[in-house]
């Protein structure tokens, strides 16, 4: 496989943006993966946009329904019929979310944002985390991918960071607050 194109646009002034270089390695590590379908082309293309909270805010109402800045935003490209453009489509990752989830999560920013890029192309190979089983694949190609890249288990960081914060606020455990409705997981 090619090493995929990509578009980096750097819509934020910020310390701490991954490279384009890591970016590439990071959706190179999803395309060679052997359980990921990646189609028949071998080159593929596709757009990285950072950007501030307004603007995630702004594409994640319009798009989702959701008011709220997210971590990141994946746009798969569709191909019209009867063409073949080896185009995966756009991935929007909101700097300041990954950077308050890594220190919220105790997870480098680099490994978050490399978690953020593996999840949200992904989502542009057509995974999905909406149903428990989907979720499941998709979290389980996530932690063989980012291995593969030396980094640990995002979601083991996740729930270690959730039982640290349930020692330290014992009054907050799940059996004595309200429930929990909204996802966890990535939001692309």
């Amino acid at each position: 496989m090619s090493t995929p194109l990509l578009d980096l646009q750097v819509a934020i002034q910020a310390e701490g943006l991954p490279t384009q270089a890591e970016l590439v390695a990071w959706v190179e590590a999803v395309l060679s993966h052997p359980s990921v379908d990646t189609g028949a082309d071998s080159q593929r293309e596709l757009t990285a946009r950072l950007v501030d909270s307004d603007e995630s805010q702004a594409l994640n109402r319009d798009y989702r329904g959701r008011d709220k800045p997210t971590n990141v935003l994946s746009f798969p490209f569709e191909n019209p019929p009867g063409v073949n453009l080896p185009l995966l489509g756009d991935l929007v990752i909101c700097h300041p979310v990954v950077c308050a989830e890594a220190r919220e999560q105790e997870k480098s920013l680099r490994d978050h944002y490399a978690h953020m890029v593996v999840h949200g192309t992904l989502h542009l190979l057509g995974h999905d985390h909406i149903e428990d089983a989907e979720a499941e694949l998709m979290e389980g190609l996530e932690r063989e991918i980012l291995a593969t890249l030396g980094i640990d288990d995002p979601y083991l960081a996740d729930r270690q960071c959730a039982n640290h914060q349930l020692a330290d606020h014992p009054s907050e455990r799940p059996d004595q607050a309200a429930p929990d409705t909204e996802d966890k997981r990535a939001d692309a």
